[in-house]
């Protein structure tokens, strides 16, 4: 293992960012942490990759990380103007994600970190999201983060780097996902978040009344699988459906999930103020849910009501990026030893370890 002096006065760490968890190849050099500067932050979407399914194939997926990571880390570099000699380390996500797009990456990686002799450090790709806010805001800890995106949605009270409690989750589809799959339902175009937000713009959101539930239960837990069945329950009834139903139903919907997160965001914001009475709370919202302007007003009027600070990052460091990877790289590298070489990539990494998952865990570790 390489060892890096905590004490050690850097007046800047350069790093290279890499993250291929899901259906972005991205890379970015990010220097910090005094003077904290995005070199470079370059993201390669798959969508167009992916609409025909109506979803991310996480073997096309794979393919399509194997295919341009080596350009995309190569045009990141030239973006930032940096040598191998000015990179200090490289970080890339090891997990959670797809398997086959976390191996690409984070073996990639190693390659680059072993023929430049750098240190690897393997990054959680959740605490990537969890530590944006202090690249673009300077956060001091503790802070709550809400993390919304297609595959995770929970609330996790954020005390340091490495140290995460999960306060809430969903027990059933994260957002993004439920965002997603009522967009397939009701035959919009993939991804399904925008398309069901430009439809929710023209509709009323009066006309039907959907549920939210779990919010008679005490807790952050949170869960949409029922909100979506209820939805296909409305549009089953009115067989064929024509775009205003469409629109209605799409309104409804997102109205439901603002005032579910808006809810739970109150009483996340009230427990962090009964621990910690000296601060004042900061709530911190990210994932790619958290393009949704809707949901993003509701989350900023419970932070107001609750007399909090809200913090969104730019919409391009909210949804997946490398500048996130190689900026927690940077928390981590000047803080304890970086990572050996013989560290694995994995499909599942909760930031909480103490926490077994609410679902379960298993062969792949527990479920985040």
């Amino acid at each position: 293992m390489t060892s890096v002096n905590p004490n050690q006065d850097y007046k800047t760490l350069t790093v290279l960012g890499i993250e291929t968890s899901c259906d972005e190849t991205a890379a970015a050099v990010v220097s910090g942490p005094r003077d904290r500067d995005i070199l470079s932050n370059v993201v390669r979407s798959q969508i167009d990759d992916h609409t025909e399914f109506g979803g991310v194939v996480p073997e096309i997926a794979a393919r399509a990380h194997i295919d341009v990571l080596d350009t995309i880390v190569r045009e990141a570099m030239n973006k930032a103007d940096c040598s191998w000699d000015d990179i200090d380390a490289v970080a890339a996500t090891a997990g959670p994600g797809l398997i086959g797009g976390v191996i690409v990456g984070f073996m990639t990686a190693k390659a680059i970190a072993m023929a430049a002799g750098k240190p690897i450090i393997a990054v959680n790709h959740l605490e990537g999201h969890a530590l944006t806010a202090r690249l673009t805001d300077d956060l001091t800890f503790p802070f709550l983060l809400l993390l919304v995106s297609g595959g995770h949605s929970q609330f996790l009270l954020v005390r340091g780097v490495g140290d995460y409690e999960r306060l809430g989750t969903t027990i059933d589809d994260a957002i993004g996902e439920a965002f997603d799959k009522t967009a397939k339902l009701l035959g919009l175009p993939y991804p399904g978040g925008p398309a069901v937000e430009r439809m929710a713009a023209k509709g009323d959101v009066t006309r039907f009344k959907l549920p939210r539930p779990l919010l008679d239960r005490p807790g952050l837990d949170m869960s949409f699988a029922g909100l979506k069945t209820a939805l296909r329950t409305q549009a089953k009834k009115l067989e064929p459906v024509d775009d205003q139903t469409i629109a209605d139903l799409c309104a409804a919907f997102q109205r439901a999930v603002s005032d579910v997160l808006a809810k739970r965001t109150a009483a996340a914001l009230q427990l962090l103020r009964e621990r910690y009475r000296d601060t004042n709370p900061t709530i911190v919202v990210a994932g790619g849910v958290a393009a949704n302007q809707e949901i993003r007003n509701a989350l900023q009027q419970a932070a107001d009501d609750a007399g909090a600070r809200f913090v969104a990052p730019p919409m391009a460091l909210c949804t997946d990026n490398a500048a996130m990877i190689a900026w927690a790289g940077i928390e981590r590298l000047g803080l304890r030893p970086v990572d050996d070489m013989d560290v694995s990539p994995r499909p599942r990494w909760p930031l909480d370890s103490t926490n077994s998952g609410v679902l379960g865990a298993g062969k792949k570790g527990a479920k985040v």
